[in-house]
C-alpha cells in the first residue's frame, strides 16, 4: 500500500524509518518531511494543515493510509475532513478525531475529562482575562511551586513551573491580559503542583482496544540538572527504569483502561496514540496531560523498540481489530540525545552546515529540524538531529549515543550531557 506520514521532525523520520521497513509498504510519502526523510521516503513540500493539498495528493498517489505525526492538523480535524469526504473516507487515517483531539487542544477538556472518569490528577481550576483576580485569588490558596498551563496549544512551551507566589501573579496576568501565548492563553489552567518523578505511556487504540507501548522519560528543559527554559525535548530514555510491573499494573487500571473506556463511552472516535504524561508521587500515578499522537523525542526512543511491524499495527487500529494484534518489544534500552541549535529555544539560525552524520556507526540517527540545500544538509529547526542507541543498560546506551555525537558538527551545535541523571 502507498502511505503519507504528516510532519517534518524527528518523530516523523522515525514513523518513516519503521514503515519502511513493513512489507506492506509499497511508497512512503513525507510531507513536509526533512533530510532525514528525503533518504527513504519522497518529500512533499506541503504544508501539514494545507488539507486540500493533502486530499490531491492522496488522490494522485493513491494514498491508503495517512499516519498524522504533529498535533496541529488533529486538532484542525484532518481526521473528520477525511471521515466525511466520500473520496477519502475509506483511507485509514492514524490519529483521532477533532474532538477526541480536544484533550490536547484544550487543557481545560482534558481535566474535565480526568475528572468525570476518575482518573487521578491534580486538582486546579481554569480562569480567563474576565476572572483573574479570582485566579490570583486561587493562587493564595495553594502550596509553591505554582503551576500555570496555557489552555491551547503553545508548541510545548505553555506551562510554567514558578516558585514565588508574587512572580507567579505577574506571569498568570502576562498570560491572560498580555497573551504572552498569544490565543493558546486566553484561558489559563492553575493546578496543584505533584512532587514526584515524570514518565511517558504511549498507547495505541482503535477506540475499543489498545495496546500498551513503552514507557519512557524525557528531559524538557535546556540546561543540565533540569534548569532553564522549557524546550520541545532534550532526549528520552525508554524503558523508565522504576516503572516495575506492579506500577504499571496501577497505570493500566487507574488510568489506561478508564481513559480508552471513557472516550468509548463519551462516543468520541479515536483512533491513534494516546500520549499520557504522568507523575510518580509516593508510589501512585497521576495525569499531568494528555497529547493526541506520539511525543518528541519520546518517539526515536520507543518505536525502535517496537518489533512487531509497524503497518500491521496500524491497519489492526483502522479495522478496530486491536485486540487480535500482539506486541513483541526489544528488551533492551534505548537512549535518545538531542542536538540542538545555539540559542535554542529562544532565537536562533538556520542554515548551518551539518556534517559528520555519515561517520556514525552502532547508533540511529533521526533528523528533526534539517533540509537539504543542493547536496549540503543544513539545519531548519531548533532541534537538529537526535541520536538512539540500544544497550543492556540505559547508562551504556547514552554513552554510545553521546560518543557518537562527538563525530557530529554544525555551528553553535548544543546537548544536553546529563541525561538519565535522575534515573
Amino acid at each position: 500500500m502507498n502511505i503519507l506520514v504528516l510532519g517534518s521532525g524527528g518523530r516523523e523520520h522515525t514513523f518513516a524509518y519503521k514503515i519502511v521497513q513493513s512489507k506492506l509498504c509499497d511508497k512512503l510519502f513525507v510531507a513536509p518531511g526533512n533530510a532525514g526523510t528525503a533518504q527513504i521516503a519522497t518529500n512533499v513540500a506541503i504544508s501539514v494543515t494545507d488539507f486540500q493539498a493533502i486530499k490531491e495528493l492522496v488522490l494522485k498517489e493513491s494514498i491508503n493510509m495517512v499516519v498524522v505525526g504533529p498535533e496541529d492538523p488533529l486538532v484542525q480535524g484532518i481526521s473528520d475532513f477525511f471521515a466525511n469526504d466520500d473520496q477519502l473516507k475509506d483511507v485509514t487515517v492514524i490519529g483521532p478525531s477533532k474532538e477526541g483531539a480536544q484533550l490536547e487542544g484544550s487543557k481545560e477538556y482534558a481535566k474535565e475529562f480526568l475528572i468525570r472518569h476518575n482518573i487521578p490528577t491534580a486538582a486546579y481550576q481554569s480562569f480567563t482575562a474576565a476572572t483573574v483576580a479570582q485566579g490570583k485569588q486561587f493562587l493564595e490558596t495553594l502550596n509553591a511551586p505554582y503551576v500555570l498551563k496555557a489552555d491551547g496549544l503553545a508548541a510545548g512551551k505553555g506551562v510554567l513551573i514558578i516558585e514565588d507566589i508574587e512572580e507567579a501573579k505577574i506571569e498568570l496576568e502576562n498570560m491572560l491580559t498580555n497573551k504572552k501565548f498569544g490565543a493558546a492563553s486566553e484561558k489559563v489552567v492553575i493546578e496543584e503542583f505533584l512532587d514526584g518523578i515524570e514518565l511517558s505511556v504511549f498507547v495505541l487504540t482503535d477506540g475499543e482496544n489498545y495496546l500498551t507501548l513503552p514507557t519512557a522519560k524525557d528531559y524538557k528543559r535546556i540546561g543540565e540538572g533540569d534548569t532553564g527554559l522549557n524546550t520541545g525535548g532534550m532526549g528520552a530514555i525508554s524503558p523508565v527504569p522504576f516503572a516495575n510491573d506492579a506500577f504499571m499494573a496501577k497505570i493500566e487500571n487507574q488510568i489506561v483502561k478508564p481513559t480508552v473506556d471513557g472516550l468509548a463511552k463519551e462516543n468520541i472516535d479515536y483512533k491513534g496514540f494516546i500520549f499520557i504524561g504522568l507523575i510518580k508521587v509516593g508510589n501512585d500515578p497521576k495525569v499531568i496531560e494528555y497529547n493526541v499522537r506520539m511525543g518528541d523525542p519520546e518517539t526515536e526512543a520507543v518505536l525502535p523498540r517496537v518489533k512487531t511491524d509497524l503497518v500491521t499495527l496500524f491497519q489492526h487500529v483502522g479495522n478496530q481489530s486491536l485486540d487480535k494484534a500482539s506486541l513483541e518489544i526489544d528488551p533492551r534500552t534505548a537512549t535518545t540525545v538531542m542536538t540542538v541549535s545555539g540559542g535554542y529555544p529562544e532565537a536562533y539560525e538556520k542554515g548551518k552546515e551539518i556534517t559528520g552524520v555519515d561517520d556514525i556507526s552502532e547508533s540511529i540517527v533521526f533528523h528533526a529540524g534539517t533540509k537539504l540545500d543542493g547536496d549540503k544538509v543544513v539545519t531548519n529547526g531548533g532541534r537538529v538531529i537526535a541520536v538512539t542507541s540500544f544497550d543492556d543498560d540505559f547508562r551504556l546506551a547514552l554513552k554510545k549515543s553521546y560518543q557518537n555525537i562527538e563525530k557530529l558538527h554544525f555551528d553553535k551545535m548544543y546537548y544536553r550531557k546529563d541525561l538519565g541523571f535522575d534515573l
